[in-house]
């Protein structure tokens, strides 16, 4: 499991500016039945460690002070909206001995006869999915492989997935994953998007020149 280094934090608000300037990051971690804590963490670490863990592998956060290392998973990561730094990081503590459910990205491999033959399109229908299993048994990725598509008919469905033991996913067992869109299909479904388009544009403007129309008034 990968470990993550933590500080107990004790500034807060405002103050919370002389951490970023010292190149750590506010976080905090919480869970149920675990005691709250605000915490400070180190920037680059933290990103090493993201890249690595995603928010579906648990990390061990190694909590200064603290003897017991804590699983945790990186909920969520609050970022500035204009230099998108991280400004923010939650930790969610889960019980080893409860499902959770979490979103798993999709990794698509190999190569579709009906994309590098017939001209296809790979179409990816979902690109992460929804699973249920304890903390430590959530896989960082599933991997789709897409050698079984070699005509415009095959389909790869949720039930085809992969999972690693004791993961349940949460979709239809019947919902397409990924299938190759023929080269007429695709470009039909490009003309029908850019119709849409246009008839919008047309819409906007015909509202905007009748709100433009002064009415006459009659002395």
């Amino acid at each position: 499991m990968i470990n993550l280094s933590a500080n107990i934090r004790i500034t807060v608000g405002k103050k919370n500016a002389s951490l970023k300037a010292a190149g750590k990051v506010p976080a905090v971690v919480y869970g149920p039945g675990v005691k709250n804590a605000s915490l400070e963490i180190d920037e680059k670490e933290f990103k090493k460690v993201w890249l690595k863990a995603g928010e579906s592998s648990l990390v061990e956060l190694v909590i200064e002070g603290e003897k017991e290392k804590r699983p945790v998973l990186i909920h969520e990561i609050q970022r500035n909206p204009v230099s998108d730094k991280i400004i923010h990081v939650d930790f969610f503590q889960a019980s080893l001995k409860e499902e959770v459910e979490v979103a798993i990205p999709l990794v698509f491999e190999g190569v579709s006869l009906a994309e590098k033959d017939l001209g296809g399109t790979l179409n990816k229908n979902i690109l992460e999915i929804e699973v249920k299993a304890l903390p430590q048994n959530l896989p960082h990725e599933i991997k789709v492989s897409i050698e079984s598509l070699k005509t415009f008919e095959d389909h790869i469905l949720v039930k085809d997935l992969v999972l690693p033991l004791n993961v349940t996913a949460l979709k239809n067992p019947d919902e397409i994953v990924a299938s190759v869109l023929p080269p007429q299909k695709v470009e039909e479904e490009l003309a029908a998007e850019i119709t849409e388009n246009v008839e919008d544009v047309a819409k906007v403007e015909k509202e905007k020149k009748e709100e433009e129309v002064v009415p006459e008034i009659k002395e």
